[in-house]
């Protein structure tokens, strides 16, 4: 099933693979300090069949002079830059078996960095909390090793090894083990579109491996016309549903992988090779709204445009790509929750058309969110919506969140009110260092606050320890009465989505989304066990008129609502009104 890498074979010996088709040598260096030449194959294949342990470490030298990692390491000794090591994923003992997942309408998303939470052993102690709070899938930013000892994550170089400073291979499938014994889904984030920029050797050996013509914002792109290329990566998906049974991937930034024919062929080998009776799930992120891959073999993606309506109207900002959502903002949040996304080929501030007409797609297509690790990673000094946004409009926008049929995402800390902020860390030096400082701070030129060099300088260092540090959630929540209240808050809605909506939102569809007043708007979908649920936000500073709900519709739940505003038939600002109402 694996042509990359090395694999333990049954009759006890290990089988090496290298695509080296740029260099005419290939010799494995075992730590020990014996060498064995690898055997030139067809199509630039390095093959070796050795007698060699599970655990054994190992290098390749190519053409006598360069020392390199295997690109398919199942694990690093140390760094990116050493000995890789043989692994069994065959040797771990799953102690839950019988786990098959859960369907994909079911999920509730918490996105977490293990970095940050101090590897696999110490995520696997918060599962308790995720639970307690009604999250049902653990979405783990990217895993793949990378340079140093810190990173945000998207800087990976050997996307087959988890980071070592994480944990052991076999941690994070003993953390997998018991994710599943909550009833708890586990995604990994997978970066297919680049390499990170200290550690890939690829272009060494393996010049074919990319476009040297076509350049991308991290180097010359990567060529998915070729079928070890493309075997590579899709290799390494099987790898995490299979070796570690993962539960679903999300695909990051596909937009840059520019070849919906690898995507495809991704999605057709996972469904082949993942037993009938499993629940695995594939969700892209993508800015150019590809909805035919919503319908070709992927459960959904991230939605940014209801995040960026969200957000303008939670904030106020308008600058950068905040612009295409400044206009008219309260219409797109209709369209977004009538049809998914905003843009369905309409032209952007830029002048170029975007996206593809969704509104066919069902409302769990799409994964929204208030907060995640780009959009709060990637502002300048990393600030949380807490710090940004009136608390009551928050609240309310977190209840649509939280009860509209879209699959919910939250970000780490979120569930707490954290105010600490999630900054772009890495861990490099020297010239490197100064090149990814110094481009970081470029990248907020476009904005007023950024404009000039000297204010830049006030953007922190990447690869500062403190920038790691200061990025830290607090994980003791319940010891400030304001954050015991943000929990409660977060935990009692996600107990109404999985009591009251969630036998019916596999089917959910939408009755359409209209404009109530500023900032302020009602949507309406039929759930699939047949009630239609109504949701009318006002994330305005004043009230808007509110038709009477029906006689028959429940009140499911309200925020900043009183009777008395109901007889009114008004929505009061910063409010928010759920109902059901039963067939007729």
């Amino acid at each position: 099933m694996y042509s990359h890498g090395a694999r333990p074979m049954a009759d006890g010996r290990t089988r090496f693979a290298l695509w080296a088709p740029s260099c005419r040598r290939v010799d494995l260096q075992l730590l020990d300090g014996s060498q064995h030449r690898l055997t030139p194959q067809d199509d630039g294949w390095f093959v070796l069949l050795l007698d060699c342990p599970a655990e054994a470490s190992y290098r390749y030298l190519i053409d006598e002079q360069w020392t390199v990692p295997d690109p398919a390491s199942r694990r690093q000794v140390d760094d990116v830059h050493g000995f890789s090591q043989v692994v069994d994923p065959q040797r771990y003992e799953w102690r839950h078996c019988d786990w098959h997942g859960r369907p994909w309408h079911e999920a509730v998303i918490y996105e977490l960095h293990v970095g940050l939470f101090g590897g696999f052993q110490q995520v696997e102690e918060h599962l308790p909390h995720l639970v307690d709070l009604g999250v049902t899938a653990l979405q783990l930013m990217p895993l793949a090793a990378f340079s140093g000892r810190r990173n945000w994550g998207y800087d990976g170089v050997l996307p087959f090894a988890p980071a070592s400073c994480y944990g052991t291979p076999d941690e994070l499938r003993r953390l997998v083990d018991s994710a599943h014994a909550f009833g708890l889904m586990v995604f990994v984030d997978v970066v297919y579109n680049h390499f990170g920029p200290d550690g890939n050797y690829l272009g060494l050996y393996a010049r074919q491996f990319f476009h040297e013509e076509r350049a991308t914002p991290w180097g010359a792109a990567i060529d998915f016309g070729r079928p070890q290329v493309r075997d590579f990566f899709c290799e390494n998906a099987l790898m995490w549903l299979l070796d570690y049974r993962i539960d679903g991937l999300r695909l990051d930034a596909v937009h840059a992988i520019d070849d919906d024919g690898f995507l495809r062929e991704l999605a057709s080998r996972v469904r082949a090779a993942v037993p009938a009776q499993r629940h695995v799930h594939l969700v892209l992120e993508n800015e150019n709204n590809a909805a035919h891959l919503l319908r070709d073999g992927f459960d959904a993606q991230w939605n940014d445009d209801g995040h960026n309506t969200l957000h303008v109207l939670l904030t106020g900002e308008d600058e950068s790509y905040y612009a295409d959502y400044a206009q008219a903002p309260t219409r797109k949040l209709a369209t977004c929750l009538e049809q998914g996304f905003v843009y369905q080929g309409q032209a952007n501030r830029h002048g170029r058309p975007r996206g593809e007409p969704s509104a066919d797609l069902p409302p769990h297509a799409f994964v929204l969110f208030l907060q995640n690790h780009d959009q709060v990673g990637n502002r300048a000094f990393g600030e949380r919506l807490a710090l940004l946004a009136e608390p009551d409009a928050l609240k309310a926008a977190t209840v649509l969140l939280l009860l509209c049929p879209m699959v919910p995402l939250l970000f780490m800390g979120e569930e707490w009110g954290c105010t600490r902020p999630f900054l772009f860390f890495t861990d490099y030096h020297d010239e490197l260092a100064n090149a990814v400082r110094e481009g970081r701070r470029n990248e907020f030129a476009e904005f007023s606050r950024f404009s000039d060099a000297h204010s830049r300088e006030t953007i922190a260092d990447p690869n500062a320890l403190a920038s790691f540090l200061r990025s830290q959630p607090d994980l003791a929540p319940a010891l400030e009465p304001q954050q015991r209240d943000w929990l409660a808050f977060y935990r009692g809605l996600l107990q109404v989505r999985r009591t009251r909506l969630q036998p019916g939102l596999q089917e959910a569809r939408s009755l359409g989304a209209e404009v109530l007043g500023d900032a302020a708007v009602l949507a309406r979908w039929r759930l699939g066990n047949g009630p239609t649920l109504s949701i009318a936000l006002n994330l305005g500073a004043g009230a808007v008129h509110l038709p009477a709900p029906s006689a028959q519709a429940e009140r499911l739940y309200t925020y900043r609502i009183e009777d008395a505003d109901l007889r009114q038939e008004q929505l009061p600002a910063r409010s928010v009104l759920v109902t059901l109402e039963p067939v007729q």
